[in-house]
């Protein structure tokens, strides 16, 4: 149990969350280039125990959370997932696991469901199998196949996410294909987020104008083939629009991140940020974390905000865009995010944008014992 905190000051309460990522562990068998975890990943020693997270559902769903993402790295590694899942349940917050299904094998699953799990959430990186696993660093198409196949027969609702980046975007058919084929009910394509290792191998990953529309025009075709289903969800990419995203629907606004060893962030880059002095549920309660905290209130709403996005009209849309990419690419966090068009900063994306793709450069990648492995040409 977490000891008491004071009890709150005059500031005024904000919105409850509605939304958990809870980042049960870092480790994970896959080793993808675009991984937006941190590069300094936290280690198995350090992650909270059974009972830690059990009392961080129980106050999350005190707190107002009505879904988690159990997510990682690979969930599938902590021995202990059906008795997390089972504690969400009891907290009344539903579940969906989001894996890689390396280990996704008939009695785990079975396991999970009993315990309460609601619906998973599967990633693939290709649809040709041996791109895929060249992608992943390590042979798991079959085992991604395996896996929704077992999901599928278990009843529960599958869905399909897939980052998209300049090695598969050429291929969004095939994707679509392959989930259909899978019997998935929604496919999920996320735009590679410039965060952790993916801003690290940016330059290999981002794709062409080029490569870009002709997904685009895709989804669209798909969208008309495919009337009842799966639902095609087509996340923006950052780059290329001169629109900001809204920070995770708003700073502290609609959902909190808790990584492996009970660090609790407004988003899962935060943790990058200088003098966020972030709170951890060892010493703290999610209820005066999420009110009161310096991490939360630091940049929730509109008050902390200058020009441009002070005067802005779409200051309440996009919340002056991603704290973490402003810092990432100015080396501050109050400044417009530079993917607004309107942001004096927004050279530093036209530049990388318009950079000629180099066919040379290598993606970096961890391997097994956290030292930096090879690189894989792309």
């Amino acid at each position: 149990m977490t000891p008491p905190d004071p009890p709150p000051g005059p500031a005024p309460a904000p919105a409850r969350p509605w939304a958990l990522l809870a980042e049960l562990t870092h480790a994970c068998p896959l080793h993808c280039g675009y991984c937006s975890n941190p590069l300094e990943l936290t280690r198995r020693s350090s992650e909270l125990t059974t009972e830690q997270w059990t009392d961080v559902l129980r106050q999350a769903g005190e707190l107002g959370v009505v879904q988690a993402h159990l997510s990682g790295g690979e969930p599938l590694l902590r021995r202990d997932l059906a008795e997390i899942v089972a504690a969400a349940e009891t907290a009344g917050i539903y579940t969906q696991l989001v894996t890689s299904g390396v280990g996704l094998g008939e009695k785990r699953l079975a396991a999970l469901v009993s315990a309460g799990l609601r619906s998973v959430q599967l990633s693939v990186q290709h649809a040709d199998p041996r791109v895929s696993d060249r992608i992943a660093g390590r042979r798991s198409f079959a085992e991604k196949e395996r896996a929704a196949e077992l999901v599928r027969a278990a009843g529960l609702p599958l869905g399909l996410n897939v980052v998209l980046h300049r090695e598969n975007l050429d291929v969004l058919d095939g994707l679509v294909e392959l989930g259909v084929s899978w019997g998935v009910d929604r496919i999920e394509l996320a735009n590679v987020q410039f965060y952790g290792w993916g801003l690290l191998n940016r330059a290999a990953l981002l794709p062409t104008r080029e490569q870009l529309a002709g997904a685009q025009e895709a989804v669209r075709r798909w969208r008309g083939r495919l009337p009842a289903g799966p639902e095609l969800v087509w996340v923006v990419p950052d780059y290329f629009d001169g629109v900001a995203k809204p920070c995770m629907g708003g700073w502290g606004a609609v959902s909190l991140t808790v990584t492996p060893d009970g660090t609790v962030l407004p988003c899962p880059a935060a943790a990058a940020l200088p003098d966020l002095d972030p709170p951890n549920v060892r010493d703290h309660r999610l209820d005066w974390i999420w009110g009161h905290s310096k991490a939360f209130t630091r940049y929730r709403g509109t008050e902390w905000m200058s020009d441009p996005c002070r005067s802005c009209s779409r200051r309440e849309q996009d919340f002056g865009g991603c704290r973490c990419q402003a810092y990432a690419l100015t080396g501050d966090a109050t400044r417009t995010d530079p993917a607004c068009g309107l942001s004096p900063d927004h050279g530093l994306i036209r530049e990388a944008v318009e950079a000629e793709p180099d066919g040379t450069v290598q993606i970096r990648r961890r391997v097994p014992g956290g030292v930096e492995g090879p690189a894989a040409r792309v």
